[in-house]
């Protein structure tokens, strides 16, 4: 039988199951993504919970609340996977000011901001709640195609927990869309809903990161990314094409 090396058996879909059998790039490499979700999801929970007491109705508190609740789990699942590595958890949590947000007018891309590896959308403050819903909209759908990525990703715990999260984090979007359909309903809530759609679209599509990723070779190599950004990116924009549409509001 013809032995294969690690590398080899990750580039042909192999899958690895436990820490102990991680190589050290892998290890960083896997640590990085989980990061960059774990971060983001808390600061997207902290940044969201100033829109419950702006929504408009019981229902929207709801809605919202849920979203806030959620997300804040959903980080705590991926962090415990990541203790499993020698993370502090509590130390973790307790690093950074999740809610801390930058200028509205600032032009940060697709870079990375602070010592923490949160989705650069996450460092753009919310603006009342029509804001807040078409940025969870549009965020909504980039996170259901962001997430189909990494639950195929040869970490199997890290994949299994992704795939547990995903329905939840679709059902977000669902609320969301639900909540922009009822804002325009009316012609006020359309036109403010049209200027922060044209806010959040640019912000959002940055959250794909480069088109020329040098760093994405690498991770399809060790089985942690299969598509490319700009794939990614392309099917993004068309759920959202799709979604605006059926609203009226692209």
């Amino acid at each position: 039988m013809t032995e294969i090396s690690l590398d080899d058996y990750l580039a042909r879909g192999g899958k690895l199951t436990a820490p102990t059998n991680v190589p050290a790039r892998y290890r960083g490499e896997l640590l990085r993504l989980m990061s960059s979700f774990v971060d983001s999801e808390l600061a997207g929970s902290a940044g969201f919970a100033d829109a419950i007491n702006r929504a408009p109705g019981i229902r929207e508190r709801i809605a919202a609340s849920r979203i806030v609740l959620e997300k804040a789990d959903h980080a705590e699942r991926v962090l415990d996977l990541m203790t499993a590595f020698g993370t502090d958890k509590t130390r973790y949590e307790q690093a950074h000011d999740w809610a801390a947000r930058g200028p509205r007018e600032a032009q940060i891309g697709a870079h990375r901001q602070g010592a923490d590896m949160r989705l650069s959308v996450f460092h753009y403050p919310l603006q009342g709640w029509v804001d807040a819903v078409a940025m969870n909209v549009l965020m909504g759908l980039a996170t259901g195609v962001q997430l189909a990525e990494l639950a195929r990703a040869s970490y199997t715990p890290f994949a299994e927990a992704i795939r547990e999260i995903a329905p939840r984090e679709a059902r977000h979007a669902e609320l969301g869309l639900e909540g922009l359909a009822k804002l325009v309903a009316g012609p006020a809530g359309r036109a403010e809903a049209q200027d922060a759609i044209a806010y959040w679209m640019p912000r959002v599509a940055a959250t794909f990161g480069r088109a020329d990723s040098p760093r994405f070779e690498t991770l399809r190599r060790m089985g942690l990314r299969h598509r490319t950004n700009e794939a990614l990116l392309a099917e993004w924009r068309a759920l959202a094409e799709a979604e605006l549409s059926r609203l009226n509001l692209n």
